[in-house]
């Protein structure tokens, strides 16, 4: 959270209504869940194997970066 205020971002949780019954569609919830799906294909990933929470963020970064390098090349 201290990242965030230092770059000046909003963040905002999106909850369910306690009214809401079954399935409801949640605004830009979505996002997250895509930008996940896309993060497991990475094997190392799936599971929490890395002991330094540095070297996980790193494969983070990588995964990424990866799919962001191979989106702008074959559009």
């Amino acid at each position: 959270m201290d990242k965030a205020t230092f770059l000046d971002f909003t963040v905002e949780i999106i909850r369910r209504s306690e009214t809401a019954k079954g399935f409801e569609i949640l605004p830009r919830r979505w996002v997250v869940e895509r930008t996940f799906g896309w993060m497991i294909r990475w094997r190392r990933l799936v599971k929490d194997y890395e002991q330094r929470i540095d070297v996980a963020e790193a494969m983070i970064h990588i995964a990424m970066g990866s799919l962001m390098l191979r989106r702008n090349a074959h559009p």
